[in-house]
């Protein structure tokens, strides 16, 4: 017997467990964390950029310990990626670069944020799998990114 589960995420964790699933996601990619910059669309000296706002809808940022001055900043090729908690607690990125469009920045913003909701869903179920001791028989990438996994109940 077998069955077929196509997971969708729901984001809901801690700042910190969110910023570690964000930094392992976005550096498959090749980003690298950013110091932390003061309010990024007023540097003096540089080019006027264009920014995209992406929100995840079905996201929820944990009050606990973290307030919404929370923030994670990545960097690759002159982007600049701002993951931050928004006042109703769900999770934002602000995508920013120089010579960009706006369209250009919204697809890479979209990109990103899609590769951190797969990254923090394989790893939720990694987890649940292991503490209902299932046996993963094979795991593969597909072409699109989709991530097959076949499990086994022992």
């Amino acid at each position: 017997m077998s069955t077929v589960l196509v997971v969708s995420p729901l984001l809901v964790a801690s700042w910190p467990l969110l910023s570690a699933a964000i930094t392992a996601a976005v550096s498959s990619m090749g980003y690298a964390t950013a110091r932390a910059m003061q309010d990024s669309s007023v540097r003096a000296g540089q080019k006027a950029t264009a920014r995209a706002e992406i929100e995840l809808e079905d996201s929820e940022i944990l009050a606990g310990g973290a307030g919404t001055d929370e923030r994670l900043v990545v960097e690759r090729d002159g982007i600049l990626a701002i993951f931050s908690r928004d006042a109703r607690g769900a999770l934002k990125l602000c995508v920013e670069g120089a010579g960009r469009s706006k369209a250009e920045l919204k697809q890479i913003g979209e990109a990103l944020v899609g590769r951190v909701a797969q990254q923090y869903a394989y790893h939720r179920l990694m987890t649940e799998l292991k503490d209902r001791d299932m046996t993963i028989i094979e795991e593969r990438v597909g072409a699109d990114q989709a991530i097959h996994i076949r499990v086994r109940n022992r």
